[in-house]
């Protein structure tokens, strides 16, 4: 063999080698490879990042090649950071985020479908399922389910005097403030569209209709809203409080130091209301007028979603089904107090009262144009409860969230 012939071989052979270590590198991906793999997760601090700092430790012992990164940023936060640092090559592999910025998501091209979407609806919580579905695609995995109930302070209300209407709760709440002076008989966040919603849901009215993706019609200036909301601008004979100083955190503080017989929250706040050695129970929201059956609720889905920028995408697809096993889901619920998103036992006294409003709760839409309901909603409600006409502030409320 001439050495030319060599040099041309010897060229070729190293040609070979180069396109086997390409090879072998984009082999990384997969988890089969047996290669490092480094997932960056962003969830947000206060619980669920202690789950999923333990989630990965477990993960690992299964998949010693994948090691787990937790990273904070806030529920809140995830989704404008995610069009910032996802295209920048500096996001994350999975993050968590509510299901109803999924129509924003998708439309930004910023996460992946689900891997397995038949296995995860059949292990998962209907409501969940649905509410991750987006244009008959499902996308992430949802880690817990939440909705809101009536919490009663059973040392100021007995359990058989918590009232099933939200009139009778009216009736009671006036004669309680009555005749105990600096305190309550209910309390809520009236400026938060998350709660308020509730008002607007009489017969059936549903915002963006019945399956949440009307967008041609909200419903949230119709003719049951309208009612619901005027009866909402009632109650403030009940709570005499202006909008600004009824937020979230000022009516947890207040059934917290045991100043409020019944406040609407999540089972979020167990925990802090246990750890202020409240005597507390949890049951469905009261009818509303003409109705029987307790009001509906917004239920939410907290999903960990995949990032369509992940490098390591089954890896990421692997560790979100994981999160949804039977021992995880126990051990979220230890650690944050959220509804499990699978049908598994967890030892609470509250969560029949969650489960039961539940069943009368419907999904947050998740179309985009949701994006624009809670500052308009909030607005809306606030100005109502401080005596604004409901009509008008409906209707502009309607023009917000459409754009007109």
């Amino acid at each position: 063999m001439n050495k030319k012939l060599i040099k041309t071989v010897a060229i070729a052979a190293i040609g070979m080698l180069a396109l086997a270590g390409c090879s072998k590198k984009d082999g990384a991906k997969s988890s089969k490879s047996g290669q490092k793999v480094v997932l960056k997760v962003w969830e947000s601090a206060d619980g669920p990042d202690e789950f999923i700092k333990q989630a990965g430790q477990a993960f690992t012992k299964t998949h010693p090649n994948v090691t787990i990164e937790y990273v904070n940023v806030e529920l809140g936060d995830a989704i404008t950071q995610i069009a910032l640092d996802g295209p920048a090559g500096v996001g994350p592999d999975l993050f968590a985020a509510p299901h109803d910025r999924l129509g924003s998501l998708v439309s930004g091209g910023h996460v992946l479908p689900t891997a397995n979407p038949n296995k995860v609806k059949a292990e998962v919580l209907g409501a969940c399922s649905t509410a991750l579905t987006y244009d008959g695609t499902m996308y992430g995995y949802p880690v817990s389910a939440e909705t809101y109930a009536l919490f009663y302070n059973k040392d100021l209300i007995s359990e058989n005097d918590v009232p099933k209407t939200w009139e009778d709760l009216a009736k009671w709440a006036k004669d309680f403030n009555a005749k105990n002076p600096g305190k309550f008989g209910f309390v809520m966040d009236v400026g938060n569209g998350y709660y308020t919603i509730i008002f607007t849901t009489s017969n059936g009215n549903r915002l963006f209709g019945e399956s949440g993706t009307d967008t041609t019609n909200t419903n949230i200036n119709s003719d049951e809203s309208v009612k619901g909301m005027t009866f909402f601008k009632t109650l403030r004979s009940a709570l005499d409080v202006p909008a600004a100083d009824l937020d979230t955190s000022t009516a947890d503080a207040a059934f917290q130091s045991g100043n409020a017989a019944m406040h609407i929250t999540g089972l979020w706040n167990v925990v802090p209301f246990e750890n202020a050695g409240i005597n507390f129970g949890v049951t469905t929201l009261p009818s509303l007028p003409g109705n029987t059956s307790p009001a509906a609720s917004f239920s939410g889905t907290r999903a960990m979603f995949v990032s369509a920028y992940s490098e390591h995408p089954e890896e990421a697809n692997e560790f979100g089904e994981f999160l949804l096993s039977a021992e995880m889901q126990k051990l979220r619920f230890d650690l944050t107090g959220t509804v499990p998103s699978i049908n598994v036992k967890v030892s609470s006294p509250y969560l029949a009262g969650f489960m039961a409003q539940l069943d009368y709760a419907f999904p947050m839409p998740s179309i985009p144009e949701m994006g624009m309901y809670w500052e308009a909603m909030n607005n809306a409600s606030k100005n109502i409860w401080d005596g604004a006409d409901v009509k008008t502030e409906l209707d502009a409320c309607n023009a917000t969230i459409l754009g007109k």
